[in-house]
Order: structure tokens, then sequence, then C-alpha cells
């Protein structure tokens, strides 16, 4: 017997032959806004499954997000049903570790306005007083040490960086190899002589607003915050006014506070309501770091990945903790 997965959505064409071209005949793949009437349908590929969807898999053993994180709806509408294991992607885990590790060493190196400047010919810059930062040598605390956050760890120790990583579940004293390990509970104090705060969390209750004016307060003010998690687990005034008055170094974001509710305001929506665009030690990406050439093909790869495992009632990995958020 198959395991049936159906994808009620409207993946590009591209997206679906990647995914076919990866399983076998374990596997059967339904795609379209219902499914024929007494099918099984053991595993439901959507972000967001609706009610109706749900109502229509009295059979459901799992629920595939087909990308990274856990929409709180999601949540919400899966939290009642235990017997439903929830799972998501983790593709994208490499092209966003990079993303964090180029807005790290372009906020600590000027990269932006040292190219705008050049771009005018002037090299005035060059001549005064060097503001850039040696990373080599100095600390990198890691919030999140999930997927992203052993590779950002792993690429700051490849620099010469000393690393701390956050995890929920750390004691006080573990190491992963040479990556020192720290509960949530210690972040504002390992702060104190950190070079760099590196955020890798996923959005959830217990996260947002955790790094807050207090939090920043402990950064010296030659330290550089770079957040690829998601924009509210920094207190958005306080960032902005210690950037601003000089209380950090600089910031590289790729997460944010406003975003564009449909198409046509997608070339006219601030990323903020306090003006960052206008502080030069500020480098902005508009929430790309899982956006590659390869993207879909890698994503398409890692859903097969977790269809095949339940199809040969395997441990299928990248499970859920609805009860934490991710």
């Amino acid at each position: 017997m198959s395991y049936v997965a159906w994808l009620p959505s409207d993946e590009e064409d591209d997206f679906l032959q990647h995914l076919r071209d990866h399983l076998d005949a374990r596997v059967e793949l339904i795609t379209g806004r219902s499914v024929p009437h007494g099918t099984r349908v053991d595993g439901l590929v959507r972000g967001v499954p609706e009610q109706e969807h749900l109502l229509a898999c009295p059979d459901l053993r799992h629920v595939f997000i087909p990308y990274a994180g856990l929409p709180r709806a999601t949540r919400e509408r899966l939290l009642p049903r235990p017997r439903v294991a929830v799972h998501n992607l983790h593709h994208n885990a490499a092209s966003t570790a990079e993303l964090a590790m180029a807005l790290l060493l372009s906020a600590s190196k000027l990269i932006v306005p040292h190219d705008r400047e050049l771009r005018a010919g002037d090299w005035r810059r060059r001549y005064r007083r060097p503001q850039t930062a040696l990373l080599a040598g100095g600390h990198a605390v890691v919030v999140g040490y999930g997927a992203i956050g052993q590779r950002v760890a792993q690429a700051c120790r490849g620099l010469g960086m000393r690393v701390t990583a956050i995890r929920r579940t750390a004691g006080r004293g573990d190491r992963h190899g040479p990556v020192a390990l720290a509960p949530p509970t210690e972040l504002t104090s390992l702060l104190r002589d950190a070079d760099a705060l590196l955020l890798c969390v996923p959005l959830t209750d217990a996260t947002a607003g955790m790094v807050d004016v207090d939090v920043l307060a402990a950064l010296p003010a030659t330290a550089y915050v770079v957040n690829v998690g998601r924009g509210p687990l920094i207190d958005e005034r306080g960032l902005f006014e210690a950037l601003r008055d000089g209380r950090l170094a600089g910031a590289g974001l790729d997460v944010w506070y406003r975003y564009p509710r449909n198409e046509e305001q997608r070339s006219a929506t601030p990323p903020s309501e306090y003006p960052f665009h206008e502080l030069e030690n500020v480098v902005l990406s508009p929430h790309r770091a899982g956006h590659t050439r390869q993207n879909e093909a890698l994503r398409a790869k890692a859903l097969a990945q977790l269809l095949l495992a339940a199809a040969a009632g395997e441990d299928v990995p990248h499970r859920v903790d609805l009860e934490h958020g991710y």
C-alpha cells in the first residue's frame, strides 16, 4: 500500500517536477484543491492547513510544512490534534547561514559605504582613521543552535572567533565540540564581552522581544548585531536608537517589522517605522536569506526525503515541537 500525500496548493510546475523526480512508487502524490472521494490521505503538504483540509483527511498522520518555520495558525490548528506529527524543512539552512555571515562581514567592514563612495570616484574614506573591525580573536554569541545556528557558529569559528551558542535545552558548562553552549538566562551576561550577536532563532512566544533595551545595553559599543531570525526578536525602537546614537557599531538585518501586504506595496514599503535606511552603519536586506537559484530544487529534495521516510515507516526528520513553537 502506498503512502498518499496531498498537496492542495498552487506550487510552481518546476517545483512539482523536482519533487516527483525524487519520489518513487512508495508515495502517491495528489495535487489540486481536493482529493478524490474516499481516498485515504496519510500526509498533507501545506504551510497553513485550512480546517477543510484537515476535515477531508480523517486518517492524517503527518503535516509537512513545505518551508522553514511554523506559522502561528498552523500551530493553533494542530495543537488539538496530537496524533498528527508536524514537520518542516531545513533546506535553506546553508543559504541563511551564508547570508548571516555576509551581513556580519559587510557591516563590520563597512562594505556598503566604501562601495558607494568609490563608485563616485571618492577615495577619501580610505585615508581616514580606520573604522572597520577585526573579527578574528573576538567573541560571537549565536542565539539559536539549530540547523542555521550551527552553521553560523562553524563559520564564526572559521574566522577565528570564540563562539558561545544560546540553546533552550543547554545547561551550564555544556559544549558542542569547540562551541560553548548556554541557556537563554545567561544571554545578557554573555553579551558584555561580545563582538557579535547573531540571531538564528525562530519567533515564538518565548523569543519575541528577547533582545530588549536592557539586553542591547549589555552589548559593547564596538559590537555588531545580525538578525536572520525574525524582526520582532529585537526591540525595534531600542535597536534603531542604539545604532543611531553609536551605542552599537553596526548591524546587518535580513528580517523586519513591516512587510508589503500586496504586490502594489512591494515598491514602496519601508521595513520599519524608524529610518534605518538613514544609518550608515546598517546593512539592509529584504528577507531573502533563503532565496538562491538552487532553492526550489533543494526544497523539493528535502520534502521528498520526508515523504519517503514516512512511506518507509521510518522516523521522519524535522518534527516540530508544537508546544515550544519550533
